[in-house]
């Protein structure tokens, strides 16, 4: 590996690293955020320059180099103290040259003259030697020199310098870098690329603007990596990039060609270039025109970040820079110097040097505070904790906390309690103590900490005691909100009661004491307001304690706040509170009874048959519409006492239903038709008993009713022969709609007879589909076996021949013993099946089985 130094009569400059150092140079504020943050060296530098004036600088990633106009150089530590002093020369430090190594180092002057040694024999401080143990002096090998010729020094292998003269002829060469194998140095032309390995010039790219004075605007040389170099001068700006060239395409030609991937013109003019990324720091010298007078005068410089385009750029950032004396500076004045590893670029003027670098999550945070983004940078903080240095998240919390209660927004500003105090309680507490004194712990008191990390019991008490002094709904909620072992709910129930003592009948205090006595367990107080303010809360209250032993006195109460909810919970409770006892506390509340009664039965019609008696009276009083359901589903009512009951108040539908269950149906009958006049309901019930003597009652009471007789003629069809009813209508009596009824008898006769030839033809149908089927059954063959015959005396001779028959119900006989016939000639019968009296085919069956 070669290790260069470059030199000039101009320049000298290695890319090496660099730190920031101290005070902040100015900075226009803006809306958008800022991408560097800028520093000055310490005041080292500071007194060196008040005296001096600097002219060149080079870094190394230990130290500084800095070049004076009085020939002077300075070793600098990264904060920029002075820790070497050289005097080089009585004229101006052109550049300052460091290896990679930081051991050898070359020192040009304006009178012309390079030198170059090894750096640790210049200065006799421990501090170089301790930081650089590994110098040797092998390592330096080659460096070039500039001025009015190119000039590369070698050694060879007799430890001699060699001199190769790569270019002259173009005038004074003012910009030299070198990377890897590849030195682009400028002229008055343009700027020359020359390959070392193979010693051939690449390339020339022209100067733009010839009119420019190159020793007053000089060309910025930098080179982004090994092949791409960034070319400055004036106001316009190349990139290029060194590629291979196809080795069909040689010739005569170098092994390599250069490609400007990006041309375009700038604003101002180029002082310094620095790659940063796939973006371009760009230093600018600025000339304005006065707004009072048609003169241009020399303002601040800027330093901007720009993305190239191929014929353009875009401006990512801009900052004008407030150096010393920027008012007397010109732009060969200004130098970029940058550092690789860090992102550090240093910009030298002769009074003043200015450290740029891309800012960090601390100073993006800053950057928030100061514009008062607080949440942003909290969120910032909170994603990046691990990383930022300076700040503290909770502090930042803290700083958004009270700006939120600065501008009023004290509800926002207690949420954020909850994210930002987190476990510490002392800050908790003195939160609670602010808000107090704001008048504010409404907005906190819905935030304070209250699962296993806890204030302590006086600050939650203190926040009570307030709240009931001003909002008893805010303190209602409190108390519902929070566990009641957060504070001493004796104090508290005590402070409720001095209250109460004031405004007896205040519903919400009296909701929330009985919620203390809840929580302290004292059920039986609880119970009683919850059953004084009629609160909904009560039956939970007792389901949830099992405080039915409690409530045996109180169910009047109970019922009369709410009769369902109560009869329901006394009937799912049976085991714990009886029917007895229940019907007990009711008998002076007959209206309550009979509710409790009545769901009682619908659950079990038998659980209170000993009650049903004196159902019925309630029933009568309190609720006709279910007396009827009740006498017609309950098995254990008196028949007597409720035909009583009913009689009294003429309750004609019931007593009908009662005197038709006692057997009493004609004058069921009689009260239906004389009492409701309902002809209807008659039928009906006429329909519901099917007695014929029922019917002629019917017809006799309304033979000289033309309405009845009507409702007769539509309904009586189907029971009995209507032309009883017509042979007995008197002749010329006027019956409403007789046609219509002599139609629907008709066509209820005809319905009938519709139905009967239905039956008739089905019937047939069976008939014939059964007699079939016995006939193919009697059709089939009969297997004939000796296992099978029957006979009452069994005279044949097994051996000889012998004659069978078989009957159709399968049974087989030998003919000889077969009794003679019968009375019609010729004509036998099974004698089994005779003897039985069963029908043909039972044979079968009884074989079957």
């Amino acid at each position: 590996m070669i290790t260069v130094i470059l030199v000039s009569f101009w320049n000298l400059s290695v890319k090496t690293s660099v730190r920031k150092s101290t005070e902040e140079s100015g900075e226009e504020d803006s809306e958008e955020e800022p991408k560097l943050k800028y520093e000055r060296l310490s005041n080292g530098v500071t007194e060196i320059l008040q005296n001096d004036a600097a002219s060149c600088m080079t870094v190394h990633d230990k130290f500084l180099a800095l070049g004076t106009h009085f020939g002077k150089v300075f070793l600098l530590d990264i904060q920029g103290n002075v820790t070497q002093k050289f005097e080089i020369s009585s004229v101006k430090i052109n550049q300052i040259s460091l290896d990679e190594s930081g051991e050898h180092v070359g020192i040009c002057s304006e009178d012309g003259k390079v030198r170059s040694r090894r750096s640790s024999p210049l200065a006799t401080d421990p501090w170089v030697v301790a930081l650089h143990p590994q110098f040797t002096r092998s390592n330096y090998k080659q460096f070039v020199t500039g001025g009015n010729k190119l000039l590369l020094y070698e050694k060879n292998w007799l430890n001699r310098w060699k001199t190769s003269l790569l270019h002259e002829g173009e005038g004074t060469i003012t910009n030299i870098q070198w990377r890897a194998n590849l030195i682009a140095w400028a002229n008055n032309v343009g700027v020359k690329i020359y390959d070392i390995s193979t010693k051939q010039r690449i390339t020339n790219v022209l100067r733009d603007n010839v009119s420019l004075r190159p020793d007053m605007y000089p060309c910025s040389l930098c080179w982004k990596d090994n092949t791409t170099l960034i070319v400055g001068w004036g106001t316009s700006i190349k990139i290029c990039v060194v590629k291979e060239r196809n080795p069909t395409e040689m010739r005569d030609l170098p092994s390599r060609y250069v490609e400007i991937v990006s041309a375009f013109d700038t604003e101002f003019f180029i002082s310094g270039l620095a790659p940063l990324a796939d973006q371009l720091v760009t230093l600018y010298f600025v000339k304005e025109n006065s707004e009072q007078m048609d003169e241009e005068f020399r303002a601040r410089p800027r330093l901007d970040i720009i993305q190239p385009l191929p014929e353009s750029c875009e401006e990512i950032s801009s900052d004008a820079l407030t150096v010393r004396n920027f008012q007397d500076n010109e732009c060969r004045d200004y130098r970029l110097e940058h550092s690789e590893g860090e992102s550090l670029f240093y910009i030298i003027s002769p009074k003043d040097i200015v450290v740029a670098k891309e800012r960090d999550q601390d100073d993006h945070i800053d950057w928030l505070l100061e514009k008062k983004k607080y949440e942003e940078a909290l969120m910032a903080a909170e994603i990046s904790f691990k990383n930022i240095k300076r700040h503290d998240v909770q502090k930042i919390g803290m700083a958004y906390i009270n700006h939120l209660v600065e501008k009023g927004d004290y509800d926002s500003a207690a949420r954020k309690c909850q994210k930002v105090l987190g476990k510490n309680m002392e800050l908790w507490e003195n939160e609670v103590y602010r808000f107090k004194t704001i008048g504010q712990l409404k907005a906190i008191s819905q935030y304070l900490p209250r699962g296993d990390l806890r204030l302590r019991p006086a600050i939650y008490e203190m926040i009570l005691h307030e709240f009931l002094k001003t909002d008893y709904e805010g303190f209602a909620m409190l108390i519902r909100q929070w566990p009641g072992e957060l504070y001493n709910n004796l104090a508290i129930v005590q402070a409720v009661s001095d209250h109460l003592k004031r405004d007896p009948t205040n519903s919400t205090l009296l909701t929330t004491l009985a919620e203390l006595y809840t929580y302290d367990q004292r059920y039986d107080k609880a119970l009683e307001i919850y059953l004084k303010l009629r609160h909904k809360d009560v039956y939970q209250l007792i389901h949830k304690h099992n405080l039915f032993s409690s409530i045996e006195d109180k169910i009047v109460l109970l019922m009369d706040f709410d009769k369902e909810k109560a009869v329901d919970m006394l009937l799912d409770n049976e085991d714990k509170i009886s029917v007895n006892r229940v019907v007990e506390e009711l008998a002076d509340r007959p209206e309550l009874l009979h509710v409790y009664l009545h769901k009682l039965f619908k659950r079990d019609h038998h659980k209170g048959q000993k009650y049903h008696e004196r159902q019925i009276g309630l029933y009568a009083e309190y609720d006709r519409p279910n007396l009827l359901p009740f006498l017609r589903d309950s098995t254990h009512c008196p028949l007597e006492k409720a035909l009583e009951i009913c009689q009294q108040r003429n309750f004609v539908e019931e007593t009908v239903f009662l005197l038709s269950r006692m057997g009493n149906c004609r004058r069921a009958l009689q009260m239906i038709m004389e009492e409701l006049g309902d002809v209807d309901k008659a039928i009906e019930f006429a329909k519901e008993q099917d007695d014929a003597e029922l019917w002629e009652d019917l017809i006799s009471y309304s033979i000289d009713k033309p309405p009845f007789i009507t409702g007769l003629l539509n309904n009586i069809g189907t029971h009995v022969d209507p032309i009883l009813l017509i042979h007995r209508i008197k002749e010329g009596m006027e019956i409403p709609n007789l046609r219509d009824s002599l139609v629907k008898i008709l066509q209820d006769y005809n319905l009938q007879i519709l139905l009967r030839e239905g039956c008739k033809k089905i019937l047939v149908a069976d008939s014939l589909s059964l007699l079939q089927k016995m006939h193919r059954t009697q059709m089939r063959g009969v297997r004939v076996d000796g296992a099978n015959f029957f006979g009452v005396v069994c005279l044949s001779d097994m051996a000889k021949p012998f004659n069978v028959v078989v009957f159709h119900c399968r049974h087989m006989f030998h003919k000889e013993c077969l009794p003679s016939p019968g009375t019609l000639h010729g004509v036998q019968f099974c004698n089994i099946c005779s003897a039985k009296r069963r029908g043909p085919g039972s044979g079968i069956l009884e074989m079957k089985k």
